[in-house]
């Protein structure tokens, strides 16, 4: 009991918030789900939502949404034909094929994605997919492919997508294409034309804050803990060596040149997007973000919502799906929660 009433007090600490605007809701809405860019901790909060309003989901009748492919719209568990039937969130997996997009979805959607600096970027990826992408695969360590990655890089291999500009790859581009400011900026105009919001993975409490706006939705919709995260050892198996020099960090950029455009170019656009909202504002709503993450941690997660290994977490269906040698972590939920604590 004493738990729930707990929340129930926080709640009342954010009840301005959680009202604001609320007759103006967004709820048709896609997230570009670009890779290891903590855009599955966002699609948990745009599934939440949707549960909520019972909105429906454009969900791939496989795995995926066609991914690695460009997206086809009969991929789509439902799809009747363009528009036929009505959906109001898309999330999965996709490589970007507007036109087929624009057969699921309301002509009315909000488009937005998220990005990451592509040098953490491919240190995640190179953890996460040492087992899946070749070029990876055939590397001693991230440093040892950076050093000379046309030694381990086949375009034409199967996976190999995600060893050079991902980003550019899931935006629907060819990733391969050599670098020059024409292509990089027509890429940019292509973004811009569609896509509404670009959040930064490394601002993310920032990004949720941008992205509520934008939306119309409550502070407690943005609330989250992050998804993915990784172990910083692995049972058995020797972990993938990431470490990286300067000039390796350097490298890492030129190789993936058209990822580095997009990103310090939607940093500068988000940057100001900030400015246009208020930086005092913005710090004062950050805080009050963490502070209601730090609440329900407590109240909801064992040990404060320290991020568990899977195996330790009772519950199988919200233990985290593992891929690769680095064991990704999850959360265990506090134990003799009320149902409604626990639903919440």
């Amino acid at each position: 009991m004493k738990t729930s009433l707990t929340l129930r007090t926080s709640c009342s600490l954010f009840f301005s918030l959680a009202v604001e605007k609320r007759s103006k809701l967004q709820k048709i809405v896609i997230i570009l789900k670009t890779h290891k860019t903590a855009s599955s901790t966002v699609l948990n909060m745009l599934y939440r939502f949707g549960e909520e309003h019972n909105l429906r989901f454009a969900l791939p009748l496989g795995y995926q949404l066609r991914y690695p492919l460009p997206f086809n719209a009969h991929r789509v568990k439902g799809y009747r034909g363009p528009r036929a039937t009505e959906f109001h969130i898309m999330g999965n997996h996709m490589r970007f094929n507007k036109p087929e997009v624009e057969k699921v979805m309301p002509a009315d959607t909000f488009y937005f994605s998220i990005i990451r600096d592509p040098v953490a970027l491919a240190e995640c990826s190179f953890a996460y997919y040492k087992e899946v992408a070749p070029a990876f695969r055939k590397a001693k360590g991230l440093g040892d492919f950076v050093d000379d990655p046309n030694k381990y890089y086949d375009p034409r291999l199967c996976n190999n997508h995600y060893a050079r500009n991902l980003l550019w790859f899931d935006f629907g581009m060819d990733n391969n294409a050599n670098f020059s400011v024409e292509l990089a900026q027509h890429g940019e105009a292509m973004i811009r034309q569609t896509f509404r919001l670009i959040l930064v993975s490394e601002y993310f409490d920032e990004s949720m804050i941008l992205l509520r706006h934008a939306l119309c939705w409550p502070l407690d919709a943005v609330v989250s803990f992050s998804l993915n995260a990784r172990a910083g050892r692995s049972q058995g198996k020797m972990l993938p060596n990431l470490s990286l020099t300067d000039r390796q960090r350097e490298k890492l950029r030129q190789w993936n040149a058209l990822d580095w455009y997009l990103y310090k170019t939607f940093n500068r656009t988000f940057w100001e997007d900030i400015d246009k909202f208020g930086r005092a504002q913005m710090e004062q709503e950050v805080a009050l973000l963490r502070m209601r993450r730090e609440i329900l941690g407590r109240v909801c997660l064992k040990d404060g919502g320290k991020p568990v290994e899977a195996y330790r977490i009772r519950d199988k269906n919200i233990r985290p799906f593992q891929s690769g040698v680095v064991k990704i972590l999850g959360y265990e939920l506090q134990p003799g929660l009320d149902n409604a604590t626990r639903t919440a």
